[in-house]
């Protein structure tokens, strides 16, 4: 497919910011005009998933890292929210503009490959940040939770966004329909998300399953974000900012690919 960059979007100079600044607003209006379900449904999982675990084992859990295991799953949680609500707003997005055969209103319009790509993250950065600060003040107000290092907290929170925002678009490219997507979310998504030291730190995990988890760039999400919640950590936080930051860049530049190419996006 050839460049829309080549195509005439030149007249608007080197980037095309209108096309930019519409694309991404649409995508964040188009996740606000359904607010109880984008942002107060996930507030509302969290803090269920939060009374499920204390009541079932943190009574007889106890402490885990020298923190309450309350206060310790809190972060998990929370990262976990963002990360699966920022796939969905992407992943969501494409593949029902594909089902529908509106994918055209979008690929039509004189957007490069990276103007679409940042445009539709800019909705999974937005969703993703107002998801984890309706559940940062819940947890202040309920559990008195403040960020030790909130700089830190919101930078994962960030990158996670737009981590799994790029992981979304990936996915809804590749999808064609709707139980394709589901796969997708059940088999590669979910299990990323379970599996990354959300409920447990990794120091409890057999040396196999240890060596597994550090190879997954969730787990250093999920880790950065307990730090910068609540101290603690498994891993260095530089080291999570360098790997999920690296599997964001390819993650974004596989979908950028996609979009320049067409592929799968294409009748």
């Amino acid at each position: 497919m050839q460049d829309r960059a080549e195509m005439g979007m030149r007249r608007f100079g080197r980037v095309n910011w209108l096309g930019l600044y519409t694309l991404a607003m649409r995508e964040i209006l188009r996740f606000l005009s359904v607010w109880t379900q984008t942002v107060m449904a996930p507030l509302v999982t969290a803090g269920l998933f939060m009374v499920i675990f204390t009541i079932a084992i943190g009574a007889r859990r106890g402490e885990v890292m020298g923190v309450d295991f309350a206060l310790f799953i809190a972060p998990g949680i929370l990262m976990m929210t963002v990360i699966q609500n920022a796939f969905a707003n992407t992943s969501s997005s494409v593949v029902i503009s594909k089902v529908q055969g509106n994918i055209v209103d979008t690929l039509m319009p004189p957007l490069s490959g990276l103007e679409m790509v940042l445009g539709y993250l800019a909705g999974a950065l937005t969703r993703g940040v107002l998801v984890a600060l309706a559940i940062a003040v819940g947890l202040a107000v309920f559990v008195g939770l403040i960020p030790e290092h909130p700089l830190i907290w919101l930078g994962f929170v960030a990158l996670g966004a737009v981590f799994l925002g790029a992981l979304g678009l990936v996915a809804g490219i590749f999808a064609n329909k709707f139980d394709q997507m589901a796969a997708i979310t059940n088999f590669v998504v979910t299990p990323l998300a379970f599996l990354s030291g959300t409920f447990y730190s990794v120091q409890d995990l057999p040396p196999v399953l240890s060596t597994i988890t550090y190879v997954n760039p969730v787990f250093y999400l999920i880790d950065g974000g307990r730090y910068g919640m609540i101290g603690v950590s498994d891993s260095s936080p530089v080291l999570g900012f360098a790997v999920v930051g690296t599997s964001t860049l390819v993650v974004s530049a596989l979908a950028w690919w996609m979009f320049h190419k067409g592929y799968r996006l294409k009748p």
